[in-house]
């Protein structure tokens, strides 16, 4: 019995283990080393023309989900298309932040010499039905700009298949598991960043 336990926690790191790995993150142009000079770091989050799950174009998604939740209940479709995008501000580019910050060792500055522009170009909210899981993810660039010009810009990096998922499958809500790929994306940019 002891044996059959252990062999299925290493299975499930394993998992972990790979998914995990499963993110990429890459230099496109320029370089970020200027900025690992600096204490603090100012952000900005962008989402135009952003793919969500199969639609190309997020709105058709955002669309669809609404007259969905609306047919079932009146204005459920209203409440949950408008927390859809308030979770941005809310969940997501907080949790971005908290986690680049631990990992940079920075601060968060309005008024810091360099910016990041995050711009999410692909969501996918995955699922969790109990029986069956997708992990959540996200594609997105990391532009390092000088807060004062934009037009500057230092390094771009983009990051593709940052996962979202919680230790032990607690993830039934899409925003839990989107602010989790948030989070990873934070976390792996900023180590990237001191790497490099």
């Amino acid at each position: 019995m002891k044996m059959l336990i252990t062999g299925a926690a290493m299975l499930a790191f394993l998992s972990f283990a790979t998914v995990a790995n499963a993110q990429k993150i890459k230099l496109v142009d320029g370089d970020p080393s200027p900025l690992k000079n600096e204490s603090s770091v100012a952000f900005k989050f962008t989402y135009d023309n952003m793919a969500i799950g199969k639609f190309e174009n997020g709105q058709d998604y955002i669309d669809k989900k609404k007259a969905e939740y609306n047919a079932k209940q009146d204005g459920k479709g209203d409440r949950w298309a408008e927390a859809w995008v308030n979770d941005r501000s809310a969940r997501y580019e907080p949790k971005f932040i908290d986690l680049f910050l631990k990992y940079s060792l920075m601060s968060e500055k309005k008024d810091a010499k360099y910016t990041i522009i995050f711009h999410t170009s692909f969501t996918e909210a995955g699922y969790n039905v109990y029986i069956s899981r997708h992990n959540a993810e996200i594609n997105g660039e990391a532009t390092i700009v000088e807060t004062a010009d934009p037009s500057k810009v230092i390094a771009t990096i983009s990051i593709e298949k940052a996962p979202g998922r919680t230790f032990g499958g607690d993830d039934y809500d899409a925003g839990t598991r989107i602010t989790e790929s948030y989070a990873d994306a934070g976390k792996y940019l900023a180590k990237f960043i001191k790497k490099n």
